[in-house]
């Protein structure tokens, strides 16, 4: 793929970046970084006449007003290595396009994963796909231990039906979930950082947040900008509802109108003045509010 040269991810390409205990993630290739994302909202073509700040802000603006076209200038493709079941979860996101390892044609690798002891952990009682309680130590490991055998059977198994020359795509039906796969998969920006936005989630399973924060790592070498800006906006946001919206808006004006006197009618700190609040009020009403 013909990409503009970032120094910092050329510095990174081909890279095996580690995840859980046999995982990895390799930037394969990328196409275009802050500058593609600045060129497309301009319609330019050449090197640009803004300077990094302006950069630096339009890309801003566009990520916060979700003008979200430019962003899918930049592609980027990774090699991936994870477990089947983290491999499950991640293609419920369906906006990139990928290549797996086929087990109908290949001998599946004796690769699977275990959790950590400090991983293994009760069923949440009040999330019914989470994980809350910490295990006794000693129990953990008895669980890792189990964990390990079930997956040597299940491979022992699997490897004698090859041996007798039973079909691989019929050899292979009992294995795990735990099995490690592996992928090509190529995303967009706009989409990775959709995919980010829900798997750094703290309700997203560690296992896959553990992925989505390496591959944040890697998009900020690539488009440092358009991370920041993300970051900013997306990660550390808050979207709020119509109901909440009208509410802030009320609470906002009643503490602009206790600026006057000693009774401001809200927890809002005394440098929050009337200007300040006039402008963030502005802001909230003609601006997509995050």
């Amino acid at each position: 793929m013909a990409h503009c040269i970032v120094p910092e991810a050329e510095a990174i390409l081909d890279r095996e970046f580690p995840v859980l205990d046999k995982g990895f993630v390799r930037l394969v290739d990328y196409l275009g970084g802050d500058r593609r994302v600045v060129q497309a909202a301009r319609v330019s073509y050449g090197e640009g006449t803004k300077t990094y700040r302006e950069d630096a802000g339009l890309i801003d603006y566009l990520l916060r007003n979700r003008h979200t076209s430019p962003f899918e200038q930049v592609a980027l493709t990774f090699h991936i290595k994870l477990p089947i079941f983290v491999a499950r979860q991640w293609i419920r996101h369906r906006t990139a396009r990928l290549n797996e390892i086929s087990g109908r044609y290949s001998v599946m690798n004796d690769d699977f994963y275990i959790p950590a002891a400090e991983d293994v952990a009760l069923q949440s009682a009040d999330n019914k796909q989470g994980r809350s309680g910490a295990v006794d130590p000693e129990e953990a490991e008895t669980i890792r231990g189990g964990f390990a055998a079930g997956q040597k059977r299940a491979y022992g198994d699997y490897r004698e039906l090859v041996d007798r020359g039973l079909a691989r795509e019929l050899a292979r039906i009992n294995l795990p979930l735990s099995l490690y796969t592996e992928w090509y998969w190529q995303i967009d920006l706009h989409n990775l950082f959709h995919f980010l936005e829900l798997r750094l989630d703290s309700h997203a399973q560690k296992e896959i947040r553990l992925y989505a924060g390496v591959l944040f790592d890697i998009a900020k070498k690539i488009a440092p900008c358009c991370c920041a800006s993300f970051e900013e906006h997306a990660l550390k946001g808050v979207r709020f509802s119509g109901a909440e919206f009208a509410e802030l808006r009320r609470r906002l004006r009643a503490a602009g109108a206790g600026t006057a006197g000693t009774d401001r009618g809200g927890d809002f700190p005394p440098e929050l003045t009337d200007k300040a609040l006039a402008r963030f009020e502005e802001k909230i009403t003609t601006g997509r509010q995050t």
